[in-house]
């Protein structure tokens, strides 16, 4: 005997039960039932639950399905529990279970199919997955025929309609833009005239009308993309035509102005045109004084006049910056290198990576002697452009000019003289434009060419003439030249240049010792010359001192030259250069000077000379080695004696040979040079 379903103590299995028939069910049916049709007027929730009948049980009025609602009659078996089932309906209800469940692994359950059920069957869904109908059933019929509310659909959020914009008037804007143009308004003639573009963006007359107040405003960079899209427009149109070319004049373009001129029909008139042509004619000038000019003057006067011609607030172009620099390197005096170094710096603040302004600067650092920096600036040049071909120039010519000139400083320090010359001869011709570089080595030259084992004076007063043509200011080519004169045998020029060059510049250290070992070497040229009587250089030996002695002692003898007057005194004359020359004590004195100092003047106005006194300058170091230097002061005898006995001096005896002076030893140390 079948217990009753309600006898079932475990309401879990009971639900199972339930869960196992719904999906035999869903599962069996071939196709779903089609919904029951819905009622229009849907019975609010109280009418539903005043027609359903109170349960004893439930004081709330709750009702529980009976068991034929919530199970479906399957093969007339609906009241009978799965266990009293016959053993063939068991076996097909299992394998419509296991079908089902290996459909909900593979999630192939059509979940939009529409399920009939009670409000208290449970339908099983397979994990992961979501109920379409957002946990209401739509258009289910409930036990007693009601149907369930179907909630409302969402509504997308509808945008508010914003207001439709003005239309804007394009020709009351040109109108009121030509208003502000005439009072001289032109930012605000500008604005109206930009609204009327924006209304009628291919309206020429609105373009060009705003082009000619960003002319006026002197904004000509806008003005001109103005100008071509009006062009663009109205192709060949005089007036747009017109104001193209003057803001090319304007922005330093007077080619591409000439250009717009020739296009122009009928042809614009000669003063129309006169801006145009005279910038034009100002920057070929410029260009030609660059390439066949000496001097970089007349290029910055024709540059200075073509920049007359530009609008106001327009920089400098980037050619003309080039030709100003160029020409400021080819002046090449401090201040003109200082401007072209400006102008570089100018470039590489708009571009760092220009490769022309980096060579300019290279160029004006090289002019200024600063070499190392230059190649830096040249290398950096040839980074940004491999090929081009100034900056590949440059480095080659500093790096050989370098190594030529440190070649000459070592063959002069060695001693190599000539080898010196040779090598700053060659140096000299490298870079005949560079005269920062080429005064030094002039000057270096010079300095060669006046040592003992050259002797050239005259080559050596040449290149530093020529150093200071180069550089005025040069002060140290000045030293050299007048010690050149000064030993080409030209003692008073050389002072006149030693004392110009204290007077200009008093604290240059020595130039006062410089000034007083030029007067007393013009004291000693005034002098018989002892070393031209015999005829043998400064230098000379003692074996040439006395050969040359003997040839001329027989010349001039005046056994031979009896009827000659002049013989004797000739003789005399060179025994007397002989007996000076052959003694070293004596020969040193009359090389320093010693013999033309008057002890007289250095006591004159109460004061030794050299010390505040007046009188002739002394230096305290010669003072000190005429007193205490090694030999004796009086007669040529050891020792110092002062005799005061009349017509005698307090630096030596009165005694001599024939009349003549003696001289003591000098205390000069040996190589000292005035």
């Amino acid at each position: 005997m079948v217990l009753p379903n309600f006898f079932n103590k475990s309401p879990k299995k009971k639900n199972i039960d339930k869960t196992k028939h719904s999906k035999e069910n869903l599962r069996s049916s071939p196709s779903p039932s089609p919904s029951p049709p819905k009622k229009s007027p849907i019975k609010s929730v109280r009418e539903r639950e005043s027609s359903r009948p109170a349960s004893p049980r439930s004081p709330k009025g709750f009702t529980r399905p009976s068991r034929s609602s919530c199970q479906t009659s399957t093969s007339g078996f609906g009241d009978i529990h799965p266990l009293n089932l016959p053993p063939e309906e068991r076996e097909r209800r299992r394998s419509a279970l296991s079908a089902m469940s290996d459909s909900e692994d593979h999630m192939d359950v059509d979940l939009e199919e529409p399920v009939v059920s009670s409000p208290t069957s449970f339908t099983s869904v397979p994990p992961g997955t979501f109920s379409s109908t957002n946990g209401v059933d739509q258009g289910s019929t409930s036990a007693n025929g009601d149907i369930s509310p179907v909630p409302p659909p969402h509504r997308a959020p509808v945008e508010p309609q914003l207001p439709p914009k003005p239309t804007i008037d394009a020709e009351a804007c040109k109108t009121a833009g030509n208003k502000f143009f005439k009072m001289g308004d032109y930012e605000k003639a500008i604005r109206e005239y930009t609204k009327a573009v924006e209304a009628d963006p291919t309206s020429p007359t609105y373009i060009s009308n705003r082009s000619a107040a960003l002319i006026s405003a002197n904004r000509y960079e806008e003005a001109l993309e103005d100008a071509k899209y009006a062009d663009d427009l109205e192709p060949g149109n005089a007036k747009v035509l017109l104001r193209m070319a003057r803001i090319y004049t304007n922005l330093g373009r007077p080619q591409e102005a000439l250009d717009i001129y020739a296009q122009i029909h009928p042809p614009v008139s000669a003063k129309d045109k006169a801006p145009a042509v005279s910038m034009q004619l100002h920057i070929q000038q410029a260009e030609d004084a660059l390439r066949e000019g000496t001097t970089g003057s007349m290029a910055i006067h024709a540059l200075d006049l073509a920049e007359r011609g530009l609008g106001v607030g327009v920089d400098r172009p980037r050619k003309w910056k080039l030709m100003r620099g160029e020409a400021y390197l080819k002046m090449g005096n401090v201040n003109a290198l200082g401007d072209a170094q400006n102008m570089a710096m100018s470039l590489l603040r708009n571009n760092n990576q220009d490769p022309e302004a980096l060579v300019l600067r290279g160029r004006a650092l090289y002019a200024q002697g600063d070499n190392d920096k230059a190649l830096q600036h040249f290398r950096q040049a040839l980074n940004c452009d491999p090929d081009f071909k100034d900056a590949v120039k440059y480095l080659r010519m500093v790096q050989k000019l370098d190594k030529m000139k440190e070649e000459g400083n070592v063959a002069f320090k060695g001693g190599k003289y000539k080898d010196a010359v040779k090598l700053y001869s060659a140096a000299l011709e490298v870079d005949p434009f560079n005269k920062g570089t080429n005064s030094k080595l002039l000057q270096n030259r010079a300095m060669a060419s006046i040592k003992a084992i050259i002797k050239e004076y005259k080559s050596a007063i040449d290149d530093c003439t020529r150093a200071l043509s180069l550089d005025p200011a040069y002060l140290k080519a000045r030293k050299t030249k007048a010690r050149a004169l000064g030993e080409s045998g030209n003692w008073d020029e050389a002072v006149r240049e030693f004392k110009a060059i204290a007077e200009s510049n008093p604290s240059e250290p020595g130039i006062a010792k410089e000034v007083r070992n030029a007067e007393l070497e013009l004291k000693k040229s005034k002098r018989k010359d002892y070393y031209k009587i015999l005829g043998v250089d400064k230098d000379a030996g003692e074996t040439e001192i006395k050969k040359a002695y003997r040839k001329l002692a027989i010349v001039h003898h005046p056994d031979k030259n009896i009827e000659n007057e002049e013989a004797a005194d000739k003789f005399k004359e060179i025994g007397e250069a002989y007996e000076t020359l052959s003694d070293p004590q004596k020969r040193q004195r009359y090389d320093s000077g010693e013999d033309l100092i008057d002890p007289s003047e250095m006591f004159q106005g109460g004061g030794m000379g050299g010390f505040g006194g007046g009188g002739m300058q002394i230096d305290p170091e010669m003072l000190f080695n005429m007193m205490g230097g090694g030999g004796g002061m009086g007669g040529g005898h050891g020792g110092p004696t002062f005799s005061f006995s009349t017509g005698g001096s307090p630096f030596g005896g009165g005694g001599g040979r024939g009349g003549g002076r003696q001289r003591g030893a000098s205390g000069f140390p040996p190589g000292f040079s005035f």
